[in-house]
């Protein structure tokens, strides 16, 4: 059954599901589809006592737990907009996204909820807690009386009992505001992203797709955070849509924690970001392949092979044994790992997407993408290169579709400055697109760097270089005084457990740059590397905040 409608979709969802599990916290509690949809329709009769009309907004910040997906599905069955805010943002930040999203009421953390304060956030009707949902401000006694009493007024609407066929949803149109989500990007600062319900669908579509696989007996593990519209796309709504039980990691999501916990729920489809899968290959991969005798083997046709086939083996069973693919996105992936991980014929794709698109612009299956690429256009997506020969020089990658957002919240200028005058919408990412429609990311056109003899130096791939040298984590080329300088992050415990001291390590590192101008093109050579002693400040997707490290 084909549906027009976002919430009818879930209606139907979970009328069907009713009995299966929904949402876990990994070692916590598990809810059934019935009682999450319990818990949202007494969120509903509590939007209704707080005066919460359709199209008024709510913000929630929190980190992921299964009351997160609870609210999220509440507030837009309802018919209100969601506002997913990063639980990391500082309280001035979240004080003023609550405030500039016009927000009505505020789900919140009991941690973040300490740095926070009601008497800056004037205009909220109720302030509740994630968790428990209890009632930490509230502007209106009677908000207060009706959470008192709220098992009594859903006993007073469903007398006899709560059944699946009551459920009855908001119906949305496609053009409709569906959620306005904050992102601070790599490059500037926060712009409240306003997503159609007709996106949210179009990628539910696209997902249903590719993704046929996943079912009512599917398992996912939700390690991105829900704030995000990658996380919360395809961890969360995609998944919930189709029936499956998805596990949240309650905590922060470490390598270690992650690991755990896939071996342990085993899930159909993972969902990660290039650092988690680089993690993995430094830490466990890398160190095997290092060793004389693998070394030796691997320059050998055919025993190769056998040593790719082990460790293939050995990754799918780290991450469970019984996903699809694991899909790769937020942020460039390491070449270095992309190109081993596809010589190993291990499942795995890259695509590309941004929150104004909810997320998704390409994707190939694992089976079909090319090395370096990240895949084709979506389906109900266009992709375009402004460039004079698209397939070899590059140029800005425009989209268009039913992805595409509807513009920058209270921020009129910055909309008319992201779309083209025929209607495109202009990524700030450069690439060129080949006969077959595969798109190959070169930078951002913010990032790009104009070289002495007019040279476009894209930073990213000076990086790529840097990141595959022995002890380094993560690095950072920036323009300095018209030179290139890079800031690197290297892993200070490798260093210290290989015998060297602080000193010495940096020196090491330090020392390296003769090395790596021998592969670098002329125009792009270094003419310093300096070594970061914490790691860089990142967003949501894990990129680095670039425009916090630039020199000129």
């Amino acid at each position: 059954m084909e549906f027009t409608s976002v919430n009818k979709l879930y209606q139907e969802a979970f009328k069907k599901n009713w009995d299966r599990p929904a949402i876990s916290n990994y070692h916590g509690e598990t809810l059934h589809y019935k009682d999450v949809a319990r818990r949202m329709e007494k969120l509903h009769i509590m939007f209704e006592e707080c005066g919460l009309e359709k199209g008024h907004k709510v913000a929630i910040c929190s980190r992921n737990q299964a009351n997160w997906a609870v609210t999220f599905l509440a507030i837009m069955t309802y018919g209100a907009v969601p506002v997913p805010l990063l639980h990391e943002f500082k309280s001035a930040n979240i004080h003023h996204l609550v405030n500039h999203s016009e927000a009505k009421i505020l789900f919140v953390d009991d941690v973040i909820w300490e740095g926070l304060s009601e008497s800056e956030m004037p205009d909220l009707q109720a302030i509740i807690q994630v968790n428990t949902f209890k009632i930490l401000y509230a502007a209106d006694e009677r908000i207060v009386e009706a959470k008192n009493h709220l098992n009594e007024l859903f006993g007073r609407k469903y007398p006899e009992s709560f059944e699946p066929q009551m459920l009855d949803y908001y119906e949305d149109s496609e053009d409709e505001l569906a959620v306005i989500n904050y992102t601070s990007g790599t490059s500037g600062f926060s712009k409240g992203v306003m997503i159609p319900y007709r996106a949210i669908l179009s990628n539910l579509q696209f997902a249903k797709k590719v993704l046929p696989q996943l079912n009512d007996k599917s398992r996912v593990v939700s390690m991105l955070p829900c704030a995000h519209m990658y996380g919360l796309m395809f961890e969360v709504l995609y998944e919930l849509s189709a029936g499956c039980h998805v596990h949240f990691l309650s905590r922060l999501p470490s390598p270690k924690i992650i690991m755990q916990a896939l071996s342990e729920v085993k899930p159909n489809i993972v969902i990660a970001v290039p650092l988690v899968i680089e993690k993995i290959y430094k830490s466990k991969v890398k160190p095997v392949l290092e060793k004389e005798g693998i070394k030796f083997l691997m320059k050998v046709p055919g025993l190769d092979q056998i040593v790719l086939n082990k460790v293939r083996t050995e990754l799918i069973n780290a991450f469970g044994g019984e996903f699809i693919e694991v899909i790769i996105g937020g942020a460039a992936f390491n070449k270095e790992v992309e190109a081993f991980f596809k010589r190993m014929n291990f499942p795995f794709t890259v695509g590309y997407g941004m929150t104004e698109c909810a997320p998704i612009i390409t994707y190939d299956d694992w089976k079909d993408e090319k090395l370096y690429s990240c895949g084709k256009a979506a389906p109900n997506m266009e992709v375009r290169i402004d460039s004079s020969d698209p397939a070899v020089v590059p140029g800005e990658i425009q989209i268009k579709g039913a992805n595409v957002f509807l513009g920058y919240y209270k921020n009129d200028d910055a909309t008319r400055d992201v779309f083209t005058d025929d209607g495109w919408f202009r990524t700030g990412d450069m690439g060129i697109l080949d006969a077959d429609g595969s798109l190959f990311i070169k930078g951002r056109t913010k990032c790009m760097i104009l070289g002495p003899s007019g040279q476009n130096i894209y930073p990213e791939e000076v990086e790529t270089v840097l990141n595959s040298q022995p002890y380094v984590v993560e690095s950072l080329v920036v323009e300095d005084n018209g030179g290139l300088t890079a800031l690197i992050y290297p892993d200070f415990q490798q260093g210290a457990k290989d015998g060297m001291s602080q000193d010495a390590f940096i020196r090491y590192i330090e020392g390296l740059l003769p090395e790596l101008n021998k592969e670098l093109p002329n125009y792009a050579k270094l003419k310093k590397i300096e070594v970061m002693s914490e790691d860089f400040e990142r967003t949501p997707k894990k990129s680095i905040k670039r425009y916090l490290y630039q020199r000129n």
